[in-house]
């Protein structure tokens, strides 16, 4: 079922009019508390007048970049191929572009039409900042640059489009991938890779570098939560942490929902140069602004050579692509673009940084880690139809029905320089290639023998971050806490409660949409693929966060093969939400024997009963089953929990609450029976954990190791919660109003705050992480001379039968 159910009038009022109903709702907010327009308090938004456009130099065209073997090279010159799939009719008068073009003009002219003078003065001085008298010229100024007309930007922006020179790709044939294997450009990466983290393992644990054989280095992830504004600044501070003690430079993968996806597209750009201190000196000058303060972001769009930078994406995708919308996500990420893709000064944008596979730069010889973007398409089954799993296994109850529509159907999309991929569909597109219609698993090209370029990062940016399209479901979670005391709520819950399976299938506000990639391959992927996504032509994706705010499951993947993954979690959620024990039911279904089942759960003290009964969620039928009673049991623990206990009670054995870093390790045996508790166990309990007065004995600490070490040692997992810290003033997660994931200003001093929090919080686990380290090392160095051992004797015993035994 397609998450088109709202009704179309958010279609006509497009790009500008949002920025204008945005700044009207800001500066009535912040009336309440006047300073005079000039202020410099970050909070105000002052008087800005348009900028006025320069000469706009075209860029000198670039040579073509080379191809992998695998790809066929086009002859830019060439005749199109009477076999290439066509894309579409080239009429600039029809589709998208003209539709777009008239919503501008529109808002310009129902702007224009207003007589300020005429409003009252006591309105104007109580609601409208100065500069709102200023926003007429500046949308008829981005109204004469979006015109197609001969020498507008926009038409610039197509001509370049069209130019092979400047957009290698558009020259390049594209083909649908099916498999579950990386990709071949993952793999030789893999190999480039280990040879950097063996010296920097070296270096980490002070062993001599000749000493480290680099298939005994661990393959270690490290992945940072959902969160917005305050995921990626902490991300960054958690990541800078972890660079300054030499261990971020061990890392094989990084991978990141909302928030840490923006930190990642950062970091492999121009602007964060690969270090999280300069991407924190950039956020510090630039995110101190609202996205939505109109003076700025009007005055980026309106003035070279920002506005090329930022509008070329949309221009692209409207013009290029006749079915294309343009919807609140683009807006969402051409504001988040210019505050985070514009340096500070302006002047120094770089197009190199708008496309994803221009990543693969940095990573050319295994430099630096590969990141991974996440994105989650919902698929709501209808009504009437009866899931292969109800016919297998009988019946869902209705309860368990409930909670499975809800959590069941997230199809997770995976973006890397080099790939976007799915796992339930089993197939992917090379990344350059994303924002091209495929059709029977052939990417369309247009009529003079090129396709449209890469989709932009900004709306990328967008989808990664787009929290706000949620369904009315997950909007009541997000405030049920808040109004729970309020007179009247039990009644209020429980027709809420009946009524949510209707509200799982409404979503308020439009995802995003990207062409569809399998379109025509219904035969030729799994059987298990939802049929509806075969009946669209685009795919709709949105922020991973509604399914997991960490993005475990990609790093599951099989032939990523993870030692150990590192998990800094920022969400607003900790204390209710148990993102780590959500994998449980993931790993369970596909076999994934070495994760850890009951990281982060059960609660200390639970009897072995409860322990029980958990497994068996995680070993359910279904995916859908065990979606569904894992809800359920979030749901309880949200109701049990209490989030306002104090997280040292002394001598509680029964304290929930997780210490700043908790390490779990998995096992790779089967369980003999269903009443086992599970293997696992939260590992090198400390004192300086908020939970664990008491200290480790020396016989808890040879057991840790043991089981680190032990040959049946599966996935261990590192977990970073950003919970406030004794030695840290001036900053909880869970209080401090700037670090609400809605707060889209941080002052320089908020972000420092914020470094020193994740400082200290790495502090009190660096020891374990090394720990770790060591042991997953040592473990798989004894695995290796094992098997070298075994083989010399294999092969001594084949030269003895055939040679025999010449000192007898």
């Amino acid at each position: 079922m397609s998450w088109r159910l709202i009704t179309r009038p958010w279609l006509q009022y497009r790009l500008v009019p949002l920025l204008l109903g945005s700044s009207l709702a800001y500066g009535a907010l912040v009336h309440k508390q006047p300073v005079a327009n000039d202020s410099k308090d970050r909070k105000q938004w002052p008087r800005a007048s348009p900028l006025i456009a320069q000469d706009r130099p075209l860029q000198e065209k670039a040579q073509p970049v080379g191809k992998p073997a695998h790809e066929e090279a086009v002859d830019p010159t060439a005749a199109p191929n009477q076999n290439d799939v066509p894309l579409f009719d080239p009429d600039p008068d029809a589709g998208a572009w003209a539709s777009f073009s008239e919503r501008v003009a529109n808002a310009r002219a129902a702007l224009a039409a207003i007589t300020w003078s005429r409003v009252g003065d006591d309105i104007v001085n109580l609601l409208l900042p100065d500069w709102v008298m200023d926003l007429p010229a500046y949308f008829t100024k981005l109204q004469r640059e979006l015109e197609m007309a001969p020498g507008s930007l926009a038409d610039e922006i197509w001509q370049e489009a069209q130019d092979p020179f400047l957009n290698p790709e558009i020259a390049r044939r594209a083909q649908v991938r099916i498999g579950n294997d990386l990709c071949d450009e993952e793999k030789l990466f893999q190999y480039r890779r280990k040879r950097h983290t063996a010296r920097a393992l070296a270096k980490y644990l002070g062993i001599p570098e000749d000493q480290v054989d680099p298939s005994d280095v661990p393959t270690i992830a490290m992945c940072g939560s959902g969160g917005g504004l305050r995921a990626m600044v902490a991300g960054t501070s958690s990541f800078l942490s972890a660079q300054e003690a030499g261990l971020y430079d061990c890392v094989t993968y990084t991978a990141g929902v909302s928030g840490s996806c923006w930190l990642q597209a950062l970091y492999y750009s121009t602007i964060g140069k690969q270090d999280f201190l300069t991407l924190l000196n950039h956020l510090k000058r630039r995110i101190g602004t609202h996205i939505a303060y109109p003076p700025a972001a009007l005055g980026l769009l309106t003035a070279a050579p920002t506005n090329k930078f930022l509008l070329s994406g949309i221009v692209e995708r409207v013009r290029g692509n006749p079915t294309a919308e343009i919807g609140l996500v683009d807006v969402y990420g051409l504001l988040l673009a210019a505050r985070l893709l514009v340096p500070r000064g302006e002047l120094g944008v770089d197009s190199h940084n708008l496309k994803l596979s221009n990543q693969q730069a940095y990573l050319q010889d295994g430099a630096h880690p590969l990141p991974i973007y996440t994105a989650v398409r919902h698929e709501i089954p209808g009504e009437k139809e009866k899931s292969s799993d109800e016919k297998d296994h009988g019946d869902i109850p209705p309860a368990t029905k409930e909670k499975a529509s809800q959590e069941a159907w997230f199809q997770w999309f995976e973006s890397t320089p080099y790939e976007l991929w799915s796992e339930e569909l089993g197939a992917g597109i090379p990344s350059w290639s994303v924002g091209r219609p495929f059709h029977n698993g052939v990417g369309a090209v247009r009529d003079n023998g090129y396709s449209v370029p890469e989709l932009r990062l900004p709306f990328m940016l967008g989808i990664w971050g787009s929290a706000f399209c949620a369904t009315l479901s997950h909007y009541y979670k997000e405030i049920r806490p808040i109004v729970t005391g309020l007179v009247g709520f039990g009644g209020i819950n429980e027709l809420l409660t009946e009524k949510n399976d209707e509200l799982v299938k409404v979503h308020p506000i439009e995802p995003a949409s990207i062409p569809n990639y399998v379109l025509g391959l219904q035969d030729q992927l799994p059987a298990t693929a939802a049929k509806s996504v075969f009946q669209s032509d685009h795919l709709e994706l949105a922020d991973a966060g509604m399914s997991n705010n960490l993005p475990i499951y990609p790093l599951l993947r099989p032939g990523r093969d993870i030692d150990i993954l590192i998990a800094f979690d920022a969400s607003a959620d900790i204390k209710t939400e148990n993102w780590l024990s959500v994998a449980d039911g993931y790993a369970r279904q596909r076999g994934i024997k070495a994760w850890p089942l009951g990281a982060g759960w059960p609660k200390a003290g639970a009897p072995p009963s409860d322990t029980a009964e958990q497994l068996e969620v995680a070993e359910s039928a279904s995916v859908q089953q065990a979606a569904g009673k894992i809800a359920d049991a979030r749901e309880d623990q949200r109701a049990s929990s209490n989030p306002t206990a104090d997280a040292k009670a002394e001598g509680d054995s029964n304290n929930t609450d997780l210490g700043f870093c908790n390490v779990w390790v998995g096992t790779t045996l089967e369980r003999a029976s269903s009443s086992e508790p599970p293997p696992s166990k939260r590992l090198f309990t400390s004192p300086s954990s908020p939970s664990s007065p008491t200290p480790s004995s020396d016989n808890d600490e040879e057991d840790n190791i043991h089981l680190l070490h032990s040959p049946s040692a599966g996935i261990a997992v590192i977990y970073f919660p950003f919970v406030p810290n004794p030695s840290v003033s001036g900053v909880d997660p869970n209080t401090s109003d700037f670090m609400s994931t809605w707060n889209f200003i941080y002052s320089a001093e908020d972000i420092d705050k914020v470094v020193s929090l994740a400082r200290a919080n790495f502090r009190e686990g660096e020891e374990k992480v090394k720990r770790t380290v060591r042991a997953v090392y040592e473990r798989k160095k004894a695995w290796r001379l094992e098997g070298e051992q075994k083989g010399l004797e294999r092969r001594w015993t084949k030269h003895w039968k055939r040679e025999g035994d010449h000192f007898r």
